[in-house]
């Protein structure tokens, strides 16, 4: 009977373990936005009380994605899962209150032209 349970549940797949939103914002953001989420005046922006940090989740993930002036891309470094933690966690420390981003937004900002500048439509 213990085999049969032993060997029931090794047959199950593995799940990998929920991204780490402090440990992946420690890894990829603190060195800049530093470890308090203070920033760097005129350099890097803080992320403590940043109306931008806690406004639009997609515009935070397109952020995240693409980079904006100094900071680099994540798009092909993190996974939508990896990028939805890194946002939650800013998003809920630093004294910013904001709601989890789940990594659909993550994703759907991803795949979608949210992050392109509209075009103006043609004149006919």
């Amino acid at each position: 009977m213990r085999a049969a349970l032993l060997g029931l549940l090794l047959a199950l797949p593995a799940t990998a373990a929920p991204a780490d939103g402090q440990q992946l914002f420690a890894h990829n953001c603190a060195a800049c936005h530093m470890p308090d989420g203070a920033g760097i005046p005129g350099a890097f922006p803080a992320l403590a009380g940043n109306a931008f940090v806690t406004g639009d989740p997609a515009a935070a993930a397109a952020t995240v994605l693409n980079g904006r002036g100094g900071m680099p891309s994540f798009r092909d470094g993190l996974t939508d899962e990896e990028v939805a933690a890194v946002l939650s966690y800013v998003r809920a420390h630093f004294g910013n209150t904001a709601a989890a981003v789940p990594a659909e937004t993550v994703a759907a900002t991803r795949t979608g032209k949210a992050a392109e500048p509209a075009r103006p439509m043609p004149a006919h």
